[in-house]
């Protein structure tokens, strides 16, 4: 368990020790964390392709995928109206057109990713069976990069300790989210026959689609990993639909649902559906969701 902690968290750390003030350099990590996500879920497609009986399994993934996001979606949407009956907003939410296409197109070029690494996956074990005996430690590596870059990423993006600390709404928003998934991966590791650890660690994504499925592949085999990032893909689009329908009315339901992404991918859906009202607690319970993920989704995976 210790060995697989310290693999997520030296780089991060690392990561984190790093200032950057010049926003040139800050941009240009953002780009290459994105492009290397690109990357590793490519990869992912090619391991996909190394697998016997590829129907099957992907069959066996979408069964993954959807009974995931059932039952993690259910227990956290049945805890989270809870904070919006005890906390009412001040300012009625502001309804204003959304760029959704933009947002569902950057999600396809993702999907997209892992299906261009199973075409090609294909097509290179047809011609040489032990090609891609590379592609494991080669996602390995990458990964290493990409938690380095985060590291960086976290440290510089305007958030400190102390305006977590006074956000209590946001801490509490962002522990509610925690605790009311993990039933879910439960149910969810009961229904597939997973061990309880397991379906811990799948229930840690908290919306974080390209991290979660990443970790989960190292650990698990592509074919969890694939799903779980299904699972967490699907929470986000689900997120990006609910925000604007809902967040007049249930505004930290729907920015706790969104999970860690409510600090990067649906927070300008937020800032324009609800307001500036919502924007701090946004940004720091999906800040504190983003930290918990590496953490949380190794610790179970290696209890």
């Amino acid at each position: 368990m210790l060995s697989g902690l310290l693999f997520v968290l030296i780089p991060l750390l690392m990561g984190y020790m790093f200032v950057i003030k010049q926003a040139l350099w800050l941009e240009r990590i953002n780009q290459s964390c994105g492009h290397l996500v690109v990357v590793i879920l490519f990869l992912m497609g090619m391991s996909l392709a190394k697998l016997d009986q590829l129907g099957q399994n992907l069959t066996q993934i979408l069964t993954i995928a959807g009974t995931l996001f059932v039952c993690i979606s259910a227990t956290n949407l049945l805890a989270l109206p809870l904070l919006d009956s005890l906390w009412r907003p001040t300012v009625k939410a502001q309804r204003v057109p959304l760029p959704l296409r933009h947002m569902l197109t950057d999600s396809g070029k993702l999907i997209g990713s892992v299906l261009a690494g199973l075409a090609v996956g294909l097509v290179v074990v047809a011609l040489v069976p032990t090609g891609l005996f590379w592609v494991d430690a080669g996602s390995e590596f990458i990964l290493l990069l990409l938690l380095l870059l985060i590291g960086i990423g976290l440290r510089n993006s305007g958030m400190s300790l102390k305006q977590i600390i006074v956000n209590p709404k946001a801490m509490v928003l962002a522990l509610v989210v925690m605790l009311s998934a993990f039933p879910g991966g439960m149910l969810a590791a009961w229904l597939l026959g997973f061990s309880w650890n397991q379906g811990l660690a799948l229930a840690s994504g908290f919306g974080w689609y390209s991290l979660t499925g990443i970790l989960v592949s190292d650990y698990l085999g592509p074919v969890i990993g694939t799903a779980a990032f299904l699972n967490e893909l699907l929470r986000e689009l689900v997120a990006i639909l609910l925000i604007p329908a809902l967040i007049s009315r249930y505004p930290h339901t729907t920015i706790g649902y969104a999970g860690a992404t409510a600090m990067d991918f649906t927070l300008p859906v937020i800032q324009q559906a609800g307001g500036n009202q919502f924007v701090p607690v946004a940004i720091v319970s999906g800040f504190i969701l983003s930290m918990a993920v590496p953490v949380l989704v190794v610790f179970f995976m290696t209890l």
